[in-house]
């Protein structure tokens, strides 16, 4: 995993893995849309209840991503000044040991823009106590702008689908939210049915939960006034995320 970050904020192309043929036709059975991006992967628009989300599966988007990464994202019309993101062990401590190299033993003397928010807010935010995440600390790490909006997420239906998720301890996994959406990244190889559907059923589960604490927060956190994701052209530049 740290060799991609000796390509921080380079990037490389990597040829997309074969094996995504039931992708269309499961698509399709689920009323979702789908649409292939050239030779590089795919785009699924689909919908829990009112509320639309989009999967990509392409080239990566980020430095800690080698090969193939999935993206889940979905607009929640949450606040602008909610920041929160989960990820595995084994990332955070290569995040960490990236921002080291970077910006302390490196030329660069501060985080900018180019730095991927996650990555930022690793280093701005206090960690989620192992004891307010017991079921998932040995795995997980979890930090946020709003503590106890987090603390709120995580108790309920998305921590048990957490704790019974199989994922290779080194593979990179992110789930944020952010200007008012909701995004799931890691690296997949191959986006077979099987796979795609996992990743769907853990994000649709984070998208209930989080409209169950916006619901049962009220007021507390004032709404977004980011524009939509869905003027965005497929697979697109991370720029607009940061």
């Amino acid at each position: 995993m740290l060799e991609g970050f000796k390509r921080l904020f380079s990037g490389s192309a990597t040829p997309p893995a074969e094996g995504w043929d039931g992708i269309a036709p499961w698509a399709a059975s689920k009323q979702y849309s789908f649409r292939g991006v050239q030779s590089e992967g795919f785009v699924v628009d689909g919908r829990l209840g009112a509320t639309p989300w989009r999967l990509e599966w392409g080239p990566s988007h980020r430095p800690y991503i080698e090969g193939q990464e999935l993206r889940l994202r979905a607009e929640l019309g949450l606040g602008s000044q909610l920041q929160l993101v989960l990820m595995n062990r084994a990332l955070q401590e290569s995040m960490e040991k990236a921002v080291f190299d970077q910006y302390v033993e490196g030329v660069q003397t501060r985080i900018d823009n180019q730095t991927p928010p996650e990555m930022r807010w690793l280093v701005m935010f206090p960690k989620l106590p192992g004891t307010d995440m017991p079921q998932l600390r040995e795995r997980f790490v979890a930090l946020s702008s709003v503590k106890g909006w987090l603390k709120h997420w995580l108790d309920g239906p998305l921590t048990p689908a957490l704790a019974a998720l199989h994922l290779d301890p080194e593979t990179p996994f992110v789930l944020m939210i952010g200007r008012g959406r909701l995004m799931l990244r890691t690296a997949l190889k191959d986006a077979d049915v099987p796979a795609v559907q996992h990743w769907v059923r853990l994000f649709e589960t984070a998208m209930r939960e989080a409209s169950r604490v916006a619901s049962e927060e009220g007021d507390s956190i004032s709404p977004s006034t980011q524009p939509s994701l869905w003027s965005t052209s497929a697979l697109p530049g991370d720029e607009r995320e940061k």
